[in-house]
């Protein structure tokens, strides 16, 4: 019923060649996956100092930008600077953001068994929940 195949595949399989293609352990990648979301996390507390200025964001965002460093080989995190004024940011929906990424950063740092990174994810979480509870109080 069907005919044999006489000539060679012209597709290839991957079976011949696994070394055409860049491979990273699970470590290595949980490591990019960390650095970026302590990078995001970063990101929003450099915006929060510019809306909320405080000492307490001040130390988190170089305690962030080390780890980040340490995770990208050295590489130093981009940073908005203090003074920098865009849009008028809303400092509670700041904390919401920064609450969720340090949410997503303690889940893959505990993964990882990165003891410093999942302790400085869980005092982000605990600063941004204490703040969001101050905010709602002072809103009634």
């Amino acid at each position: 019923m069907y005919e044999p195949i006489r000539s060679k595949s012209v597709h290839r399989t991957m079976a011949g060649t696994p070394h055409d293609f860049p491979h990273r352990s699970r470590e290595e990648e949980l490591d990019i996956q960390l650095a970026g979301h302590l990078a995001a996390l970063l990101a929003v507390t450099d915006e929060l100092r510019v809306a909320a200025p405080s000492t307490d964001l001040d130390t988190a965002a170089e305690r962030l930008a080390e780890q980040v460093t340490r995770l990208r080989g050295g590489r130093k995190p981009a940073r908005a600077s203090a003074t920098t004024r865009g849009r008028q940011a809303n400092a509670t929906a700041l904390h919401r953001q920064a609450h969720a990424r340090a949410g997503r950063a303690l889940v893959v740092a505990a993964s990882r068994a990165d003891t410093v990174a999942a302790i400085l994810a869980a005092e982000r979480m605990d600063a941004h929940t204490a703040a969001l509870e101050l905010r709602e109080l002072a809103s009634r």
